[in-house]
């Protein structure tokens, strides 16, 4: 009698999404997506004090060639901060301002390295979630192609956001074109259709993540259901991050450390999601065929017949044979008559 089959093997084969699941967690761990993972945190991190030194750079341009602006600045920090450390904080500015050259170009060197790093790290990611081997590539051709795909996900992002912002923008002037700004329904739609253009914007940038980012070639159908997925889960984690947010706001401790263990924490959550969805993604019944790399074929074998046909001993070789065998003889003959 065949022995019974497990609960989960039962609900496995019940229940399809069970299934897939399972099999997108195995290929999760198998392939090791937490350490891809932890090495996007990484890098995200990383990214973060170029990006802050640019845009101090940024501040520095503009705050240079307007000096009203500055002005105000100077006014309101000496307002908000009396005394001695409003002083800083204005020679600080002053600093930031006298040196913006320097500290934009020293940014964007920082940036470009952390970004190099932060994308290879993800394209090795969502690459080996497909079982397929990273391809040895030289440096600088694996740069250059690395640098384009970040900026093409970058001008991704641009857009996704893009198409929020307005989305909330214009919802926002046609609730006061029509007087309904203050009313309860009329933001609370308002709040829905934002929801529903930021999960518009986030399937676009999955659908383009899951696609292009892999080093070969992913259909776009392949991804698609991929990109449902990570939109909708993506969109759950913005709106958990936010009353995270919320929650330690108020507290003097959590104001100050909470926000940038938040924000460490959201990044791995984030990594770890695209990393799974990546998986879940290849180990679809439909992209299995395509998740590993096809086994190359055994080169054909060849039986060639070799027949080798032995030439006549030499003359000189033969001579020497028939003396060693004479002087054995005689050898041995005397040995015989001596007994």
């Amino acid at each position: 009698m065949a022995d019974k089959e497990s609960l989960p093997t039962r609900l496995r084969n019940r229940y399809a999404w069970l299934d897939h699941l399972v099999r997108a967690g195995t290929r999760y761990t198998e392939r090791y997506g937490d350490h891809y993972a932890a090495a996007i945190t990484y890098y995200s991190v990383l990214s973060l004090i170029p990006l802050l030194m640019l845009g101090f750079s940024i501040a520095g341009f503009v705050l240079a060639g307007n000096m009203d602006l500055l002005g105000q600045l100077r006014a309101g920090i000496a307002t908000a901060v009396p005394g001695a450390l409003g002083d800083q904080v204005n020679t600080i500015i002053d600093k930031l301002i006298d040196s913006r050259g320097s500290v934009g170009v020293f940014g964007l060197l920082a940036a470009l390295y952390s970004g190099l790093g932060w994308m290879t790290s993800l394209r090795d990611a969502v690459t080996a979630q497909w079982t397929r081997e990273r391809p040895q590539l030289p440096y600088l051709k694996k740069a250059a192609k690395d640098l384009l795909t970040l900026i093409g996900l970058g001008l991704a992002l641009v857009v996704s956001y893009g198409i929020t912002a307005a989305g909330s923008g214009l919802g926002g002037l046609a609730l006061e074109w029509l007087g309904l700004r203050d009313t309860a329904w009329a933001e609370f739609l308002l709040s829905v259709a934002t929801i529903i253009l930021g999960l518009a914007a986030n399937w676009l940038v999955f659908l383009w993540v899951l696609s292009s980012l892999p080093r070969f070639h992913v259909g776009w159908r392949s991804a698609m259901r991929g990109a449902i997925a990570g939109a909708v889960g993506f969109e759950i984690l913005k709106q958990t991050g936010n009353i995270y947010l919320q929650i330690i706001k108020n507290s003097p401790s959590g104001s100050v450390f909470g926000t940038l263990l938040g924000l460490l924490v959201f990044v791995n959550l984030v990594s770890r999601f695209l990393v799974f969805i990546t998986a879940w993604t290849a180990t679809a019944r439909e992209n299995m065929a395509r998740s590993a790399d096809p086994a190359p074929l055994p080169e054909p074998v060849v039986i060639r017949h070799s027949v080798q046909v032995a030439g006549r001993p030499d003359a000189t070789l033969t001579a020497g044979l028939l003396s060693a065998g004479a002087l054995i003889g005689v050898t041995l003959t005397r040995l015989l008559r001596r007994r």
